[in-house]
C-alpha cells in the first residue's frame, strides 16, 4: 500500500518561505528502515511520521528523519504536522510523544487569517563544549574566535536536539556562510550535533540566524523550532531575557527562504514556546 506523504512549510514569511517538512500522518505499520527510506526520498531536513496513540483524541507518537539519520526532535516539522491535523480535524491541543519527550501544541488563527501553532518544548539545558569542539567548528566554518560576540558564550544548548551556539559580531560575517561542508559534518556526526545555531543580535527582541544541518546531510536549514528553543532557553539561562519575554528570530533569509519563529518563556514554565506558520505546498 502506498504511504501518502504531505509536504508542508513551516515558519513562513508573509506566506512565503518557511522550511519544507515531509509529513506521514498516519506511519502505521512502517519501521525505522521503511521511514529512514522515505524521507531520503522526500529529501527535506526533516520529514515527521505519526501514529496515533489509544490514550487520546489528540495524542500521537511522533517521530523525525533526516536524509540520513533519526533525529529526536524537530520544531518545524511539529509546527507543519499541528497545522495538517488540525486542518483535517479541529482541535485546540495536541500532544506530541517525541524521542525527546512530551511536547503540547496549540493551535490558532492569527490576524492574517493564518493558521498558526505554538509548541511547548521539553526543558532545555545548557553545557560547556569541550574546547577542541569549538576550535574545530571555527576551522569548519573559517571563522575565527575574534568573529564571536564576547557578551554571549559559545555553549550547547538543548530543548529535544543539541545544537552548538555561536554568537558573532555583525549581520556581514553570517552572511557570509561559506563552510568545510564534509569537516562539518564529521564534527557533527561524532558529537551528536543537529544543528550549529549561528546567530547575529541585531536587538535584545530581533536575532538572525543560520543553521548549518551538515552531519544529516542538508546544507543548511531554512528554519530551525528546535534550535530557537534551544536558544531561548540560553538566553534565560544566561540572564540576556527575563524570566517571561519574547523575541523574534529570522532566519532563511540569506537562503532565499525568509523564515519568522517567535519564541517565548513564561515564568514559572520549564520549556520554551515556539510560535510559527504553516501551509501546505501545492504540487
Amino acid at each position: 500500500m502506498t504511504t501518502e506523504v504531505l509536504r508542508y512549510a513551516a515558519f513562513t514569511m508573509d506566506g512565503r518561505g518557511g522550511n519544507p517538512a515531509g509529513l506521514v500522518l498516519d506511519a502505521r505499520g512502517l519501521d525505522a528502515v521503511q521511514m529512514q527510506a522515505l524521507a531520503a526520498n522526500v529529501g527535506y531536513s526533516e520529514t515527521a511520521f505519526l501514529v496515533k496513540r489509544p490514550d487520546g483524541p489528540n495524542v500521537y507518537d511522533v517521530r523525525y528523519f533526516a536524509p540520513q539519520q533519526e533525529i529526536p526532535f524537530c520544531g518545524h516539522a511539529t509546527i507543519a504536522a499541528a497545522v495538517a491535523l488540525v486542518e483535517r480535524s479541529p482541535a485546540d491541543e495536541l500532544i506530541f510523544h517525541t524521542p525527546a519527550g512530551f511536547v503540547s501544541v496549540a493551535t490558532s488563527v492569527n490576524e492574517d487569517g493564518e493558521l498558526v501553532a505554538e509548541m511547548t518544548s521539553v526543558a532545555p539545558r545548557t553545557a560547556e563544549p569541550e574546547h577542541e569542539l569549538v576550535s574545530a567548528a571555527l576551522q569548519s566554518l573559517r571563522w575565527s574566535a575574534d568573529d564571536l560576540d564576547p557578551e554571549y558564550p559559545v555553549l550547547l544548548a538543548n530543548a529535544g536536539s543539541e545544537h552548538l551556539v555561536l554568537v558573532i559580531k555583525t549581520r556581514l560575517r553570517l552572511a557570509d556562510l561559506d563552510y568545510d561542508f564534509n569537516a562539518l559534518a564529521k564534527l557533527m556526526r561524532d558529537h551528536a550535533l543537529v544543528t550549529l545555531q549561528l546567530i547575529w543580535p541585531e536587538s535584545k527582541k530581533r536575532y538572525h540566524s543560520r543553521n548549518p544541518f551538515a552531519g544529516s546531510g542538508v546544507v543548511e536549514d531554512p528554519a530551525t523550532g528546535a534550535a530557537a528553543a534551544a536558544f531561548g532557553g540560553y538566553l534565560r539561562e544566561l540572564g540576556k531575557i527575563g524570566e517571561t519575554a519574547a523575541f523574534t528570530i529570522i532566519q532563511g533569509v540569506d537562503m532565499g527562504c525568509p523564515s519568522k519563529i517567535e519564541v517565548s518563556v513564561i515564568g514559572g514554565e520549564p520549556g520554551v514556546r515556539v510560535t510559527g506558520a504553516a501551509h501546505r505546498i501545492d504540487g
